[in-house]
This record gives C-alpha cells, sequence and structure tokens, in this order.
C-alpha cells in the first residue's frame, strides 16, 4: 500500500508564501505520478498541480499557474509545492495524490494523504 503525509500548512498574509510537503511510505516511489488537490470549505476538491514520475513534465491549475511550483526528490520519497503570491482564494485543505504513471496529468488518482490546512487572510 501506499501511504502519503502532508504537512506545512498554516495561518499566512496575502502575498505570502508556504511550502509544503508530502512524504510517501512506498516500494518504488518513482514508479508513480503525484498530484496537489484542494478544497475549500462548502466546495468540491480541485485539482492543483501535477508532477510526471521523472520530474520532468508538470501540470498546473489555471487559478495558480505562475504563483505554484510542484516538484519532487526521488531520492527521499518526497513531492512538494511551493505556493507565492498567495490570495484569500487559496484557502483550503490541501492534500497529496499518487497514481499510475500513465494516469499523469488529470488522473485518476488512487492514493491519498489525509490533508493540511492552509488559511490565508489579511
Amino acid at each position: 500500500q501506499v501511504r502519503l503525509a502532508e504537512s506545512g500548512g498554516r495561518l499566512v498574509q496575502i502575498g505570502g508564501s508556504l511550502r509544503l510537503s508530502c512524504e510517501a511510505s512506498v516500494r518504488t516511489f518513482s514508479n508513480y505520478a503525484m498530484a496537489w488537490f484542494r478544497q475549500a470549505p462548502g466546495k468540491e476538491r480541485d485539482h492543483v498541480a501535477s508532477i510526471s514520475v521523472t520530474g520532468a513534465d508538470t501540470y498546473y491549475a489555471e487559478s495558480v499557474k505562475g504563483r505554484f511550483t510542484i516538484s519532487r526528490d526521488n531520492t527521499k520519497n518526497m513531492v512538494f509545492l511551493q505556493m507565492n503570491s498567495l490570495k484569500p482564494e487559496d484557502t483550503a485543505d490541501y492534500y497529496c495524490a499518487a497514481g499510475l504513471s500513465r494516469q499523469y496529468p488529470r488522473g485518476p488518482y488512487d492514493y491519498w494523504g489525509q490533508g493540511t490546512q492552509v488559511t490565508v487572510s489579511s
């Protein structure tokens, strides 16, 4: 089984930055495409970003393009989401997800973490 654990979420001011981390417990991390999703209170879960198994290719939702960067370190079984120029509409629970390599970039993703909360306010 694949177990994912997110960390790094917190309260941050408008225009600030955060880096979220996700650690995967799996035998062959480099075989999985990885992604970040988010869900705001009362809204559906949205796909934020994806990264291919090697990290050579990335995908971003239009709402975060140019502000967020997804990356991975296959030597450490970790994926990251660097978030810059944060806006109130970025407030959400952020989830790390893993899927088969061929499911890049849109999914489906088979394994999910428990989430980490990001709140952006003035």
